[in-house]
């Protein structure tokens, strides 16, 4: 298992350049006997029947920050520490749900193993191109596990995110003589509305001179939403003055009943639950999902970036004790 994750930090795999690693553990996978299937540079291999779970994890990376003190390509054991870019995220919960899928006893789902492409940028190509083609294979998904950095505890909902361009009208004159409508005054008090509605405005653009008033202000607003982005962004419209255009609203917040089989299971076993503010695959998953895996959040997209030995051995162990016997 930590070769496995040692061999795929030493390939290259940033956001939309996966086929190379792609290409390893497809490999790899073919000759563990697991039969997988490709879509793009997605794989997936399926195991056990009845109802579908979805267990996925992401084998693409950033790129690497500035700071390594290390050859982030060249993994390095120290400490009980296994140094490397994407070691943590996602690399950890790559090899451990594919160790756990290996070694389940009593599979009571139809397991499908994904292992995709595009996360970190929310690309089309990922695990959104992929969920018909494994849903026509082997019918609709009922949960998904989706594998993250969570030190194995269970985030039960996820913020979404939604990027507003907006644009404040006003009409040009000489300063000099104050004359014109200032797009930046216009702006000010929807700005101040974002702000205090917990959005943060994160870009501002105005203005071709120093002499001339501007008549138009654009600015960029990060909304991190926790229900239905569409309706959020109807709301948004009709609270402000300024256009407002959104570059998506396919990345919704999503949440779990605390009710749900998956949900008492872990509890049963201690694990705590959470609200994730970061993004993941299950802003893509029209179906109830978990995140959870091993590693910190923390260390993600950091320099000099890690995860334990124990966490590894400790999150298959872990995963095979909420999956095997699994049902819904």
């Amino acid at each position: 298992m930590t070769d496995l994750l040692a061999r795929m930090i030493a390939i290259p795999s940033p956001s939309r350049e996966e086929a190379a690693v792609a290409d390893f553990l497809e490999g790899w996978l073919a000759a563990e006997g697991l039969a997988p299937h490709r879509h793009g540079n997605n794989l997936w291999c399926v195991r056990g029947s009845g109802p579908v779970v979805l267990l996925d994890a992401h084998i693409d990376t950033v790129r690497p920050a500035s700071g390594w003190t290390r050859d982030p390509f060249t993994p390095m054991v120290e400490d009980g520490r296994l140094y490397g870019l994407g070691a943590n995220d996602d690399g950890g919960s790559v090899v451990t749900l594919i160790e756990a899928f290996r070694w389940l006893e009593n599979p009571a789902c139809t397991f499908v193993l994904s292992l995709s492409a595009e996360e970190e940028v929310s690309g089309r190509g990922g695990l959104e191109s992929v969920l018909p083609v494994i849903e026509a294979a082997v019918g609709p998904i009922r949960f998904g596990l989706m594998g993250e950095p969570t030190g194995m505890q269970m985030a039960v909902s996820e913020r979404g995110l939604m990027v507003l361009d907006c644009t404040a009208h006003g009409r040009a004159g000489h300063a000099a003589r104050g004359e014109g409508v200032n797009a930046i005054y216009e702006a000010l008090p929807d700005i101040l509305w974002f702000r205090d509605h917990g959005m943060n405005v994160t870009q501002v653009e105005a203005g071709t001179q120093h002499n001339v008033i501007p008549d138009r202000c654009r600015f960029v607003v990060d909304v991190r939403t926790s229900g239905s982005n569409a309706a959020l962004l109807e709301e948004i419209r009709a609270a402000v003055r300024c256009d407002v255009a959104a570059r998506s609203t396919r990345l919704n917040g999503s949440s779990i009943r605390e009710d749900h089989p998956f949900v008492r299971r872990g509890k049963a076993l201690g694990l705590g639950t959470f609200a994730s503010p970061t993004l993941s695959n299950q802003a893509l998953c029209p179906f109830p999902t978990v995140k959870i895996g091993p590693g910190d959040s923390a260390r993600s997209h950091t320099a000099d970036e890690y995860i334990r030995l124990d966490e590894l051995s400790g999150a298959v162990d872990l995963y095979l004790q909420l999956l095997d016997g699994f049902t819904l």
